[in-house]
């Protein structure tokens, strides 16, 4: 784990001017995103405002007036402020930031709808219907692009936001290992508080700036941009409301971490019950029509994918079968839904007899102490190697999704002997089909702990949903791309 030198080296006297420059960043990158905003939205309105539609009676529709290409820019900028869509809390996660532009665009139809039937003013329909989606399309488009370069900046040590951990010594040490893995959210931990002072460089490798009665002398002391609260019984109600209130005097952001770390989305609703904000936890909908349409999207697309990479299919056999011994396709016993075991179809990537010389090799493994798991592995072949690069050795698994064995999103499938090792939590990866790609597949692969393939594979299933396969989708993309974690 990365451990900040930021803590460490801060010396009394240098608040201020430095740490206004260390946060001044925000502000350029919000205006730049404005600027962005209005020219994506005078792009969509040019277009708009060229554009001729066939009435079907031999006409052409009305144009625009010209003034609408200069009130749109303006609209737009108005109703992304009101959707908030500049906030800091909002922008850098992609899912929320890319909410906020649809509710920009929802808003400005509804407006312009509203407003000509109120006035009675006629409005260029073909202008709208082009020129306002256009304007969508563009400035998620423009903020992918701006979040991708702020997410390699961020991986570089710029634009981060110092951050204290408050709690106990095994959530503050888990939370760290998890905020420097996924370094590109910004979030740079320069050391915490825990519950009972103990001496610099806990066995964590994190600095211990002070205790839980500490903790705004610490944010004051070392100008903290977020402090995040782990659960913990010295800090109840009172206690931690008292420290909201008196974070309101600095700039630190308060992040309260729930117990039920893996629930998120929409499961999770702040309820009044008895006069009280309580947080409800939905149950996770692992039945019912959302089930059935995952099952129907799961074969439709895969049946449409076997189809479209049949000559890559073809081509990948051939080239199997002419370079070493053996069957084209690995046949491997894996466990699925409901703990039922299945033949899961792959690309044969390694030697003959690698089953039998994987004993020989054991002591060697590089995995999570339950996964074997080897970068230089001498069972696999030339071509398996290339093929276990870009994943490529699993497109016969679209057979298993077309028979009802696997999923395209879901938990990775196991092996029989990996379940033996399971203790309860893993259990709950049964209640959904094992999926071609999933959170495993985007979070590092084989680079993962045992502990981390835990967690990740229970918040998918806690949290599945169509939109969350398309997001892994997407993203598995980029790391099919990249490799990581792929031998």
């Amino acid at each position: 784990m990365r451990t900040t030198q930021a803590a460490l080296s801060w010396q009394p006297g240098t608040r201020g001017r430095g740490t206004e420059a260390r946060r001044a960043w925000r502000s350029r990158y919000v205006r730049a995103l404005l600027v962005a905003d209005v020219l994506c939205a005078l792009v969509g309105a040019e277009i708009g405002y060229s554009v001729r539609f066939d009435t079907g009676v031999g006409q052409l529709a009305r144009t625009a007036p010209a003034w609408s290409v200069v009130v749109l820019p303006i609209a737009w900028v108005v109703a992304m402020l009101v959707s908030r869509s500049y906030e800091d809390r909002f922008l850098w996660a992609g899912p929320e930031e890319s909410r906020r532009v649809f509710v920009a665009a929802l808003f400005l139809l509804a407006t312009v709808g509203t407003v000509s039937w109120a006035v009675r003013v006629e409005v260029a329909r073909g202008f709208v219907v082009v020129a306002i989606p256009l304007a969508t399309a563009l400035t998620l488009l423009t903020r992918l692009t701006m979040r991708a370069w702020l997410h390699r900046q961020r991986r570089r040590g710029r634009f981060l936001q110092t951050t204290l951990l408050v709690g106990h010594r095994g959530g503050v040490a888990a939370l760290h290992e998890q905020m420097d893995r996924e370094r590109y959210q910004g979030y740079d931990v320069v050391g915490c508080c825990l519950p009972r002072r103990v001496t610099m460089g806990d066995s964590s490798g994190l600095p211990v700036l002070g205790d839980l009665d500490e903790v705004i002398d610490v944010v004051k002391r070392y100008e903290v941009d977020t402090v995040a609260v782990l659960p913990s019984s010295e800090l109840d109600g009172p206690r931690l409301r008292q420290l909201g209130w008196d974070l309101e005097q600095t700039r630190a952001e308060l992040l309260l971490a729930p117990a039920v770390t893996e629930v998120v989305g929409p499961r999770v609703n702040i309820r009044p019950v008895c006069g009280l904000p309580l947080l409800h936890v939905e149950r996770p909908e692992l039945t019912g029509i959302r089930r059935l349409t995952k099952n129907a999207v799961d074969r439709m697309a895969a049946l449409l994918a076997t189809l479209l990479f049949l000559p890559l299919f073809l081509g990948i056999a051939l080239v199997v079968k002419s370079t070493s011994r053996g069957p084209v396709f690995y046949r491997q016993v894996r466990v699925g839904q409901d703990g039922r075991p299945f033949s899961m179809l792959k690309f044969r990537s390694m030697v003959v007899d690698a089953e039998a010389r994987m004993a020989a090799l054991e002591a060697a493994s590089e995995g999570n102490g339950v996964l074997f798991k080897m970068k230089a592995d001498p069972r696999v072949t030339p071509v398996g190697r290339l093929l276990r690069r870009y994943s490529v050795d699993e497109l016969p698994q679209l057979l298993n999704v077309l028979v009802g064995h696997m999923s395209l999103v879901g938990p990775r499938p196991p092996l029989p002997k990996e379940v033996e090792r399971y203790g309860f939590d893993m259990h709950r990866r049964f209640l959904v089909k094992p999926g071609i790609t999933g959170l495993w597949q985007i979070s590092g692969r084989s680079d993962l702990s045992w502990d981390d393939s835990v967690r990740i594979d229970v918040r998918y299933v806690e949290n599945w949903s169509l939109a969350f396969d398309l997001m892994i989708l997407w993203k598995t993309l980029g790391a099919v791309f990249r490799g990581s974690g792929a031998y």
